[in-house]
């Protein structure tokens, strides 16, 4: 309901696990999103974590929901991936929505740079922080 209030098009998932809220967040992103190569580094629903056999486990109802084209799974350090989107100017103020669900010692590291990649009004979730 969130993602459906301030009409979600572009986010990104650090750390993706088992996939449930990844799953919700694509469910919400309109059909026209579309993911790009990691080399563009433009993402739609980017989804970053370092354990791709994690990923793969609940890709299967990703698969069965037939959503995964509008997934970019990167496999890799989360800060590296959003320091190369920072790279590109056209990724600052472009994202709607993120959910950060990884190393919390690093929380402040990924909101330093997420506070350059989101758009005003904006939303950054960040799990287990109460």
């Amino acid at each position: 309901m969130l993602l459906k209030l301030i009409n979600v098009k572009k986010t990104n998932k650090v750390r993706v696990f088992t996939r449930y809220s990844l799953l919700l967040t694509v469910l919400t992103i309109p059909n026209d999103g579309r993911p790009t190569s990691k080399q563009s580094v433009e993402l739609t629903c980017g989804a970053i974590d370092m354990n791709r056999e994690a990923y793969e486990i609940g890709f299967q109802v990703i698969r069965k929901v037939d959503v995964e084209n509008k997934i970019e799974f990167i496999e890799s350090e989360a800060l590296q991936v959003l320091d190369q989107l920072l790279e590109d100017p056209g990724n600052e103020n472009g994202f709607d929505f993120a959910f950060i669900n990884a190393d919390k010692i690093n929380y402040w590291k990924y909101h330093e740079r997420f506070m350059k990649l989101m758009k005003v009004g904006g939303i950054v979730v960040y799990d287990d922080t109460l």
